[in-house]
């Protein structure tokens, strides 16, 4: 039987990994909550005598944005381009074939937190584990950032791919790609102190921008890479479908076996 792995994290009430415009907020209603709504539609009963226990429906009222949760970005996140001039793709134009697909796990983790993994750092790591890469597999960068889940100091952990390392994947027919850590790129606040000490542009969001040349989807904040093997699995990452949005929420799921 194969196994199953789960590469998500919960959606949270107020946990403090996100910049605090885009922190998730949750609303839970309890079983007895519920039982005074459903009274808007049997205006006639009773809870304490017609429902079991008293007890009606529990519901939530959830506020997120489309990059809460492990989620999949769309290219239309990173520039109203892609491919050189065609227009990017929103999420729900997604090819549903890019969303499944032969996985690779690259264990990153020895990097230190803000480095910018280049494509001789892509490539030798493809050569030690000896697997050379096809087009349609989804590669996966263990960072070790998924451990400080649930505390700002999320924000700033894990190394980044660099444009030239995106590209070296999306080179090679690579479509699909996913990070443990906040972003694809490097921790933003260490890009913020570079570009402030150099004024070079270039390195702003290097990783995402890769897209204009190259159209591709990466997930975010993914967890659990370091229960996969190197290879031999295979990934499962549908998104939720929003019209026109640069993101959806999605469940990444790995299967073993």
């Amino acid at each position: 039987m194969p196994k199953f792995i789960d590469l998500s994290i919960a959606i949270e009430n107020d946990l403090p990994s996100d910049p605090p415009m885009m922190i998730p907020k949750i609303q839970y209603l309890d079983h007895d909550s519920g039982a005074q709504q459903m009274k808007l539609f049997f205006p006639e009963i009773d809870p304490a005598r017609d429902l079991p226990d008293g007890k009606g429906w529990a519901i939530e009222f959830v506020t997120l944005n489309t990059h809460s949760g492990t989620h999949l970005d769309a290219p239309w996140h990173y520039h109203p381009d892609m491919d050189r001039g065609r227009k990017a793709l929103t999420i729900d134009e997604i090819p549903l074939e890019w969303c499944t697909g032969p996985g690779v796990r690259l264990d990153f983790r020895k990097f230190p937190d803000g480095h910018l993994v280049t494509a001789a750092e892509m490539e030798a790591a493809f050569a030690a584990m000896g697997h050379t890469l096809s087009a349609g597999e989804i590669v996966l960068v263990n960072t070790g950032a998924d451990k400080y889940w649930g505390t700002q100091e999320y924000l700033v952990r894990g190394c980044g791919m660099g444009r030239e390392a995106t590209l070296w994947l999306l080179d090679r027919g690579v479509r699909v790609v996913g990070t443990d850590a906040w972003s694809w790129d490097r921790p933003l606040p260490v890009i913020a102190e570079e570009y402030r000490k150099t004024g070079n542009s270039a390195i702003i969001w290097e990783g995402h921008f890769a897209s204009i040349e190259k159209g591709y989807c990466h997930m975010e904040k993914l967890a659990n890479l370091d229960s996969l093997p190197d290879h031999g699995f295979t990934v499962f990452c549908f998104p939720v479908k929003i019209k026109g949005a640069s993101a959806g929420w999605v469940r990444a799921v790995a299967m073993v076996g």
